[in-house]
């Protein structure tokens, strides 16, 4: 397995003081291909680690699969170096008998950065036409008190990050009680989605009701994308969602918070899973 973390020398600067030369931590990213049934399917650039969940959750987020015994194997293939050595950036994913593969003209002829996944007016059209669940009628309710605890929650899990200063998060909470289920890190925000929604998909899990996604990252449409894909009632995140999120959001039934900080938020669309006891909303 590659490594998560690796370290360069660097030179610390401060403006009328003396540079200071040390050693640095800083998180890997390399790429990793995806290929179906050997066809190749996607890569991504992301942090090694959980990369079968990173699949699998990636497979969710497209509609291939919602259930985890619809992908049978995942295994790494030999790396593309001369001397043939398996660099564990290729992984070749098969899916179960009956399970329909992805048609060729969704196969991204194109390098998914970490910053940027997969979006625009397609993809929403696709959401509308292949997700499996569907969130609105979702009763779950989450205590807003409890819900300010999930950003500290996340960021004391983030082993990484702590080393590093330079990964996403996100995590799974059980909107009831406020467990943690999982937590993933990632240079990608939404790899580390991805990588909490396979590991459910793992789990067996699917759908995700009665749950809170918790992000570290704004709240893109692409992430609100794969909460419903995953049949995520509530999607959280530390700072702000775009316009087409929010819009998403409330045409589905999802609920979405934002700047979730200290002891506030932003309620975007979805206010009435949010929960304060006997207190009325003004």
């Amino acid at each position: 397995m590659g490594r998560v973390t690796a370290r360069r020398k660097i030179t610390r600067l401060t403006v009328g003081q003396a540079p200071i030369r040390r050693e640095d931590v800083l998180a890997v990213e390399e790429p990793l291909e995806m290929r179906v049934n050997g066809r190749s399917l996607a890569v991504t650039m992301r942090t090694p680690g959980h990369d079968v969940d990173l699949a699998s959750g990636f497979l969710v987020s497209e509609g291939i699969i919602s259930q985890g015994d619809h992908l049978a194997t995942a295994r790494y293939c030999a790396g593309a170096t001369a001397e043939g050595v398996n660099t564990y950036n290729v992984l070749d994913l098969h899916l179960a008998p009956g399970v329909a593969a992805p048609d060729p003209s969704t196969q991204r002829n194109f390098l998914t950065t970490s910053s940027c996944g997969l979006c625009g007016k397609e993809s929403i059209d696709a959401v509308r036409t292949k997700s499996t669940w569907d969130v609105r009628a979702d009763a779950a309710r989450v205590d807003a008190e409890m819900l300010t605890t999930f950003p500290d929650k996340l960021r004391e899990a983030q082993a990484v990050f702590e080393k590093t200063g330079g990964l996403h998060a996100a995590a799974l909470f059980n909107a009831h009680t406020g467990e943690m289920l999982v937590l993933r890190e990632d240079v990608g925000r939404h790899n580390a989605v991805d990588k909490v929604i396979g590991w459910a998909v793992k789990e067996n899990l699917l759908p995700l009701r009665g749950t809170v996604l918790m992000v570290s990252s704004r709240a893109s449409f692409e992430l609100a994308q794969k909460a419903l894909m995953a049949g995520i009632p509530v999607l959280a995140a530390v700072s702000a969602p775009s316009s087409l999120s929010a819009e998403f959001a409330h045409e589905v039934g999802m609920t979405l918070v934002g700047f979730l900080r200290g002891d506030s938020m932003v309620i975007y669309a979805g206010e009435e899973r949010i929960t304060q006891g006997a207190l009325a909303a003004v």
